[in-house]
């Protein structure tokens, strides 16, 4: 993977960059998550001192054309204040005016193009469209890890077009994550939640052939807990989930590292904050009742395998975090992996919302801004982003 290295001299040229602003917003239209836009910065303050001229490049959610809710005008706003300087939000994403916009940009300047889903060419990765957007700039750079499993325009179609390389984020991203998966320190946890044995199938299997610990939890516990004839209750748990387990567990013994599962459980009468908590020493959901947490024996027996830890790897909740009562799980691993004295990586989705809304993202190592590129990187697939950069 080329890297911004490969650039002999970017002095006044203009450099298109993929970024993956795709942040949240509250009803205002404020950003509320600003990780993603933050964790550009160092790119954006290298090109500046290399002395391009910067073009930026971004979607935000799923829009059907130009729908004005997916604007880009709050982000840009968002970068304006992070970076002490001006960003000017263009038109468009490409035509005649952006042209014009793009054009005027000094050395140093930032540039931010409207949503790029706003153009249908965008996710076809039409010819036509990159060439457009390719017709912007000098150089390309990819700094979207968040979009690095997705073949679109702009992140595959320009790169095809210009002189390219990886942004400082997307090079740290790729290297922690070949690191956990290739070189990691020993023991290495891998800890795995999520709603889905499904989902996250091949991450498991991956795991189970690198890691030393792999510890599950959330709602991916109990297909586990199914296949070994444990009561579920009205937890969720489907049926294909269940044969996946029972593969999975026929195998481990093929496998180096341990299936952990937990030994206690949270559950209550319904998915809901109103509900009562209800600790059961044991894994057998009662009938009419649903897991939704781990318990504290498990949270500390858990703590136990991160705090003894070289490597720790995390994605998935190990509960329904986003409600008070069923947080405890997912708190209490998030602790013990800012305390503990190895190498600690959050791969994004969920568990990067759960550090951030613990405040303990700082005490990490590496939070992932991509959870389905990492999840896809570890898997050991290939990333269509990364692919056209080498």
């Amino acid at each position: 993977m080329k890297t911004l290295r490969e650039f002999d001299d970017l002095n006044d040229k203009w450099a298109l960059v993929r970024v993956d602003f795709n942040v949240p917003l509250d009803a205002a239209g404020n950003v509320t998550d600003d990780t993603r836009i933050r964790e550009t910065l160092p790119t954006l303050h290298e090109l500046s001192r290399l002395g391009a001229r910067i073009v930026l490049v971004s979607h935000l959610g799923r829009p059907k054309g130009h729908e004005s809710k997916y604007s880009l005008a709050p982000v840009a706003k968002r970068l304006e204040e992070l970076l002490h300087a001006p960003v000017k939000l263009a038109s468009a994403v490409v035509g005649e005016e952006v042209s014009v916009e793009v054009d005027a940009l000094k050395k140093g300047q930032v540039l931010l193009l409207e949503n790029v889903r706003f153009e249908e060419g965008e996710e076809a990765n039409d010819p036509a469209f990159s060439a457009a957007l390719a017709a912007l700039a000098d150089v390309y750079v990819n700094d979207a890890f968040g979009a690095a499993h997705r073949a679109h325009a702009s992140t595959v179609g320009v790169a095809r077009r210009l002189p390219h390389a990886a942004g400082l984020l997307l090079q740290k991203e790729v290297e922690t994550l070949l690191e956990v998966t290739q070189m990691p320190e020993r023991p290495m946890v891998a800890i795995l939640g999520g709603s889905k044995v499904s989902d996250k199938i091949k991450v498991i299997e991956r795991f189970l052939g690198i890691a030393d610990a792999l510890l599950i939890g959330g709602a991916m516990v109990f297909p586990f807990l199914a296949a070994q004839g444990h009561s579920v209750g009205n937890s969720l748990c489907a049926d294909e989930d269940v044969e996946l387990a029972k593969t999975i567990m026929g195998k481990r013994e093929h496998h180096g590292a341990k299936l952990i599962l937990p030994v206690d459980l949270i559950v209550a009468d319904s998915f809901s904050a109103d509900a009562t908590p209800v600790l059961i020493d044991g894994v057998d959901v009662p009938d009419g009742m649903m897991g939704l947490d781990i318990g504290p024996k498990t949270a500390a027996e858990y703590a136990g395998w991160i705090e003894e830890a070289g490597t720790i790897f995390w994605n998935g909740p190990m509960g329904a975090f986003e409600m008070e009562p069923f947080a405890a799980g997912t708190k209490a691993v998030a602790e013990a992996m800012a305390s503990a004295p190895g190498t600690t990586v959050v791969g994004g989705g969920d568990s990067a919302a759960a550090v951030a809304q613990f405040g303990l993202a700082a005490r990490m190592n590496h939070v992932s801004t991509g959870g389905g590129a990492a999840l896809e990187l570890i898997e050991g697939r290939q990333l269509p982003g990364i692919e056209a950069l080498s």
